[in-house]
């Protein structure tokens, strides 16, 4: 017997839902939660209420979400790094990645590209360490994840580059560093930095994925320049609290897929942004996360980074 709290699929919803975003106001996943939000109100007649919940190497929004009710009303759109990278970094987590989670659906791979304020004035990767260089301890960078963070050590290793990390909360933040100057350089999502690689306040240098964004195909990607390690792309899915009703998770996966497999809304939404729809089935999601685990694990032993 169903309880009180539960959601059976053809009620589905009955009341408004609450969308846990493990990042702050304005990044790439919050403005794509709410416009996808948006549509899901109209088909639904139910708000769904975004709740940003940043931090923590985005932990807090993944706690959040474990610790809430698996009754159908609380979903929650995670970035892969807690899902897939918290076991291997943390001692001790105040959810389990693996069981505290209905995988729902990978929304989209990102696009990442290293991009670089122009007022440093170069045009690639050698000059950029170069620069560095002259200018030692002054020049800082920040990633999104220990993947590329990875991927900025090795540089620095290879070409003897003086960049200091600085963490950000989220997305937001980061392109304000990165358009200020304070973090003038910066490997994330291409989405936060269309307009300003086109109004020429930003440069690429590098993309991330197997092949060269449609958007920007002047910039080589980490293959082309020669990169061979271990990457896991940057994802977003949407995921719910264990034990949240199969035929719900049915439910909502659907409907997501369908908004977004639209046309007009992907190419507004995802293509134009620089993001690569997915939009799979649960079951392929939890592959995907296995398969993304096991890199993961390969990307930490090869770092030597010890669990905090």
């Amino acid at each position: 017997m169903a309880t009180p709290s539960a959601a059976p699929a053809q009620d589905y919803p009955a009341k408004p839902i609450r969308t846990i975003v493990s990042v702050s106001a304005g990044g790439i996943g919050d403005l794509f939660m709410r416009v996808l939000g948006e549509e899901l109100h109209k088909r639904w007649g139910q708000p769904v209420v975004v709740e940003n919940r940043p931090g923590g190497s985005m932990n807090i929004g993944a706690r959040a979400c474990a610790e809430a009710p698996p009754d159908g009303y609380t979903i929650c759109m995670l970035p892969g790094e807690p899902l897939i990278y918290g076991k291997h970094l943390y001692k001790a987590l105040p959810f389990d990645p693996e069981r505290d989670f209905e995988p729902i659906t990978t929304l989209f791979l990102l696009t990442q590209v290293l991009v670089v304020n122009t007022s440093l004035s170069v045009n690639g990767l050698d000059e950029l360490a170069v620069l560095s260089k002259a200018r030692a301890g002054t020049l800082s960078y920040t990633v999104p994840g220990l993947s590329l963070a990875l991927f900025m050590e090795d540089y620095k290793r290879r070409s003897g580059a003086d960049l200091v990390r600085v963490p950000f909360k989220g997305g937001g933040d980061a392109v304000n560093g990165l358009l200020s100057g304070a973090t003038p350089v910066a490997f994330f999502g291409l989405g936060n930095v269309i307009e300003y690689l086109r109004g020429g306040q930003v440069k690429g240098l590098v993309v991330d994925g197997e092949q060269r964004s449609p958007l920007f195909a002047q910039v080589p990607t980490l293959h082309e320049i020669g990169h061979r390690g271990d990457h896991t792309p940057g994802f977003f899915g949407l995921v719910a609290p264990a034990g949240t009703s199969q035929a719900v998770i049915g439910r909502i996966r659907d409907e997501v897929a369908r908004i977004a497999g639209e046309p007009a809304f992907m190419d507004r939404h995802l293509v134009q942004r620089g993001l690569q729809p997915v939009l799979n089935r649960p079951d392929e999601f939890s592959a995907l996360l296995r398969r993304n685990r096991e890199a993961a694990a390969r990307i930490v032993k090869a770092s030597n980074v010890q669990p905090q």
